[in-house]
């Protein structure tokens, strides 16, 4: 059947049942691209920076379309309130967050027994391979840029170690420090003291930028577009088994042509061959057998 198959009619046929299921495999990679989108697109008003304290507010639930929000904020930060959050990755390595407690002027305080004079932020200001590199924060009225983030759900059955904190967690946090608190958290971006920028994307030095972008949207997932990708798939498959059907009935008339040509009788004037050789007799003993 190879012989077959090299006919240059049927490589000709085979290259063009490749080319014909690789456009077949492009539609299936664009129809699944199209299963899966996000159930809303990236808000850009979450990259204009608004006041911390006109976008929410302590002791009040984290709405999700605050999330993300980039907002700014001017107060203090406590070197006393200082914590790391160790598993984190930058750029491949694990290490940790250094999170500090910081004191928002302007913020509305809270009441109760346990409230504190002050309402104070968890800020995520950088990352460090090890607990000792983390460095004491900028100290004096810091101007506060940065993106705003939900608290973490802090890792159950887990005991942090001293100094850290199992995550970004404000119900965790707020134990180690004993203050009220807002409910979510901010990755920094900027720190200016007197203008100028003390943060780690300005000061050279062991703890580093977090750079942490708006988190992607959740996707949803188009059933109807699934299909058709797995479709095309079945088509590309299609496309060479009717190269490799047509190929094997051109195999199979080869063969009953030559079985034709076995059976023909002989031309005239040329004595056919018997196909069997023990069905050639001699003369003599024909015949004995016709001799009564």
């Amino acid at each position: 059947m190879w012989k077959t198959a090299l006919k240059p009619r049927w490589i000709a046929g085979f290259i063009f049942a490749i080319a014909v299921s690789g456009v077949f495999v492009l539609l299936s990679q664009w129809q699944f691209g199209r299963s899966t989108q996000p159930e809303q697109p990236v808000n850009p008003a979450t990259e204009q920076i608004q006041p911390l304290t006109e976008t929410l507010l302590p002791g009040e639930f984290f709405h999700g379309t605050d999330a993300d929000q980039m907002v700014r904020a001017t107060g203090t930060y406590d070197a006393g309130k200082q914590v790391l959050v160790p598993g984190r990755l930058h750029n491949g390595k694990t290490g940790y967050w250094v999170v500090t407690a910081f004191a928002v002027d302007g913020a509305p305080t809270l009441a109760g027994a346990a409230a504190s004079p002050q309402t104070w932020i968890p800020v995520a200001r950088g990352w460090v391979a090890e607990p000792g590199d983390a460095a004491a924060p900028p100290s004096g009225t810091i101007e506060l840029t940065g993106r705003l983030l939900p608290s973490e759900a802090p890792l159950p059955n887990t005991a942090a170690k001293p100094g850290e904190a199992t995550a970004v967690s404000v119900a965790e946090l707020i134990n180690y420090w004993e203050v009220s608190s807002y409910p979510g958290f901010v990755a920094a971006t900027a720190e200016l003291a007197g203008g100028v920028d003390v943060s780690p994307a300005a000061v050279p030095g062991e703890l580093l930028p977090l750079k942490i972008g708006p988190q992607p949207p959740a996707q949803q997932i188009n059933w109807l577009n699934l299909f058709y990708s797995l479709e095309w798939v079945v088509f590309a498959g299609f496309a060479l088994f009717i190269w490799w059907r047509l190929v094997k009935d051109d195999y199979h008339r080869d063969l009953e042509d030559s079985l034709d040509e076995e059976d023909a009788p002989a031309p005239a004037g040329r004595e056919q061959k018997p196909r069997h050789p023990e069905q050639t007799q001699h003369p003599e003993q024909t015949q004995q057998k016709v001799q009564p």
